[in-house]
């Protein structure tokens, strides 16, 4: 059986990374407007959305919202690590939403809404470990709250629904993002090796409420220089 493809990109959306590819999960809230997010990027292959870090197997939207199964709506995100660095989307994690707020973002409230980060490999989690403290020392600056993000090694993923992947990009989608970003950007960390172009990130503008929703679907193309 194939893989489903994604609804924007066109890349299978549940097969494992190839070579010259990384992979990581990551909760943000919404897994709606969490995907759109990392879709956009350039250099992301795909994304899917899914359930990871609760304990039940095989949960449904259902099960997942009445907060009894311990997941979190999360997003996988595969990329093409000769486009993209890791810590180009640690970036946008950090500056996407409110990794303060415990077991909620913005008006959604329950576990399954929690800020979390799973990654497969040492190396990727050493890169967690240092954007943490420096987005903690920004939020600190700023006289906010201390970052909640549970991070752990790799947790099984059970993908979501087929209407909701890429939900926002599908017709009659409704119109939704619970994202809170604290509007502290994230610059230079150990061990960031940042490959985006800087004008990639004028697509995105946390100052602005809902910013997910007001942008294209489509992955960002900038111009050339």
């Amino acid at each position: 059986m194939s893989s489903p493809l994604h609804a924007v990109l066109g890349t299978p959306i549940n097969t494992p990374p190839g070579p010259g590819q990384g992979e990581a999960v990551f909760g943000c809230g919404c897994f709606w407007g969490a995907e759109k997010g990392f879709w956009r990027l350039p250099g992301v292959f795909s994304t899917a959305v899914g359930y990871a870090g609760g304990h039940l197997e095989n949960p449904d939207y259902g099960q997942v919202c009445s907060g009894q199964t311990g997941h979190s709506e999360v997003v996988r995100v595969v990329w093409d690590t000769n486009q993209v660095d890791f810590s180009d989307l640690l970036k946008l994690f950090w500056e996407c939403h409110d990794p303060t707020q415990g077991d909620r973002q913005g008006n959604d409230r329950g576990s399954q809404y929690r800020s979390v980060i799973y990654v497969n490999s040492p190396e990727l989690m050493a890169l967690v470990e240092a954007s943490r403290q420096a987005y903690q020392s920004l939020l600190d600056q700023a006289g906010l709250g201390s970052i909640t993000t549970e991070v752990k090694a790799d947790q099984h993923l059970y993908y979501a629904e087929t209407y909701h992947q890429q939900y926002l990009a599908k017709p009659g989608s409704r119109p939704y993002c619970s994202a809170q970003p604290t509007g502290q950007r994230l610059s230079q960390f150990e061990g960031a090796n940042f490959k985006l172009d800087p004008r990639v990130w004028e697509h995105y503008d946390w100052a602005v409420s809902h910013c997910v929703l007001r942008g294209d679907n489509s992955q960002i193309r900038l111009a050339v220089a």
